[in-house]
């Protein structure tokens, strides 16, 4: 058999993708204080629908969850309503995409949620780090530890997620379980540090996790769900302490439940530890692999040839570069991301990023 390529089509569970360059989800904060997706981000993504599949950005399953100023929701009808014209455009462009959907945790703060304290895994705050809030940067807040009687609550909150996805005319949903976020708050021990049932060995620390990835298959079925994790991604003062052990367990149970593709967010692909740790989630993932962090053209490319991943997530690329799959395609130069528009309003360093000629 052939080795895959970037541009060969892939079957990543319900969804046909022609081309294996993914668009990572990428929170922007141009939702405004409303939290509802706008034109704006209806024609960013759009512009991005030459990839082989869009993953939306971190999406708040909960109105009390926000963890930046403009990051959008999916919390309530409204905000479906907001997301349809963007999905309607992705598809009209010939695109399929997904929705992120994400809870902080301890990530969050007070003055972004109406007082309502931050909620985690446990009651210790997210250290030498500040936030950005409304009334400037500051201090982690120490969040309120959850009760396990109300963790089923959590889980309800993603499968109505799902739901609003779904009728949002989303492809499906990722469940967010990386970065340091609620979901990975209780993957890693450095923060977990409870006991009971979702404390302790890796299979409790697991069961969030997994529940929710349950209830959002139980709405959508298992081949429109994916899952993110970043085992050795440090962001959000968070680590674990066999890493290598976690992703097995984790990657065996996903694989179980036959889900869409599962990605690994790698804070350096090219680091030794994080080739490995993706060498076990091959192992132990037996359906679509997605590899992010630090791929350029070249890497990405090897890195199928070599059958590490099925598909490659690109990130800063596709900030700058609405043509990316076209430009890797053809080894054109690439734009330079401006990073000072990040997170401002309005299109500069959105949608002003010009294709090929």
């Amino acid at each position: 058999m052939t080795a895959p390529t970037l541009f060969s089509p892939l079957t990543a569970g319900a969804l046909t993708l022609p081309n294996r360059v993914v668009m990572a989800p990428l929170t922007r904060a141009r939702a405004g204080t409303t939290h509802i997706a706008n034109a704006l981000i209806a024609e960013h993504y759009a512009q991005r629908a030459s990839a082989g599949l869009l993953i939306a950005e971190a999406t708040m399953a909960a109105a009390d969850g926000g963890a930046f100023t403009g990051e959008p929701g999916i919390f309530d009808e409204a905000c479906v309503a907001g997301w349809k014209p963007v999905t309607d455009a992705v598809h009209a462009a010939g695109g399929r995409i997904q929705l992120q959907i994400w809870h902080p945790g301890r990530a969050a703060h007070s003055l972004l949620n109406g007082g309502v304290q931050p909620i985690s895994s446990t009651d210790r705050a997210i250290r030498d780090d500040v936030i950005h809030t409304p009334q400037g940067k500051q201090p982690y807040e120490a969040p309120r530890r959850l009760r396990d009687d109300e963790i089923p609550g959590i889980v309800q909150l993603f499968a109505d997620a799902t739901r609003r996805a779904l009728a949002a005319g989303f492809d499906g949903v990722q469940v967010h379980g990386a970065h340091g976020y609620l979901i990975d708050q209780f993957l890693r021990d450095s923060v977990n540090d409870r006991t009971g049932p979702y404390g302790g060995s890796i299979e409790n620390r697991a069961r969030l996790l997994l529940e929710v990835v349950d209830a959002a298959i139980a709405v959508a079925g298992a081949d429109r769900v994916s899952v993110r994790l970043s085992p050795l991604v440090a962001f959000n003062d968070i680590a674990d302490s066999d890493p290598e052990a976690l992703v097995a367990y984790v990657a065996q149970q996903l694989s179980a439940r036959g889900i869409a593709f599962l990605e690994m967010r790698h804070a350096d692909q090219a680091l030794p530890a994080e080739a490995s740790i993706a060498r076990v989630a091959r192992e132990h993932f037996k359906g679509v692999l997605m590899l992010n962090g630090g791929f350029d053209g070249a890497s990405a490319a090897k890195a199928l040839a070599e059958g590490r991943g099925d598909a490659i997530v690109f990130g800063k690329a596709f900030l700058a570069n609405p043509d990316l799959p076209a430009r890797l395609q053809k080894g054109a130069p690439l734009n330079e991301v401006d990073f000072s528009t990040l997170y401002t309003p309005g299109p500069k360093g959105y949608t002003d990023y010009p294709a090929m000629a």
